[in-house]
């Protein structure tokens, strides 16, 4: 019959996107792509991944910090086809504390520097 109305499995299968989930360590990596209905979070996304298997230390759960090709979004934003999310780790450390230490040195070692070279003595160093 030419007017037969599409089953509920046609009409699901017209409505799968493909997106990606990806997890990295500094020595190992993993990238797992899925299926998954139209409308699908990224949390969503992470869980029907099953990437947790791969890495003992990642607790999957409404706390994650998640991504798509590099910009944070929230768990519950939905996907688009051929996106990928990526469960970010947490900071080992504040990276703006990082660049003070990091400026601090730089300015140290500048100032070093400049006395030895004009042979000044610095009126604190006796």
């Amino acid at each position: 019959m030419a007017d037969e109305i599409p089953s509920a499995e046609a009409s699901c299968e017209q409505n799968l996107i493909q997106v990606e989930v990806a997890y990295a360590l500094p020595d190992k990596q993993r990238i797992v792509k899925l299926e998954v209905p139209q409308g699908t979070t990224a949390l969503e996304a992470v869980f029907r991944s099953q990437i947790a298997q791969f890495f003992d230390e990642l607790e999957e759960g409404p706390g994650l910090k998640l991504g798509v090709w590099g910009k944070a979004v929230t768990a519950d934003r939905a996907l688009v086809s051929g996106e990928r999310v990526e469960i970010y780790r947490p900071l080992v450390a504040d990276p703006k504390e990082v660049r003070k230490a990091r400026a601090a040195r730089v300015k140290a070692a500048r100032t070093k520097e400049g006395q030895a070279a004009s042979g000044a003595v610095s009126p604190l160093s006796d």
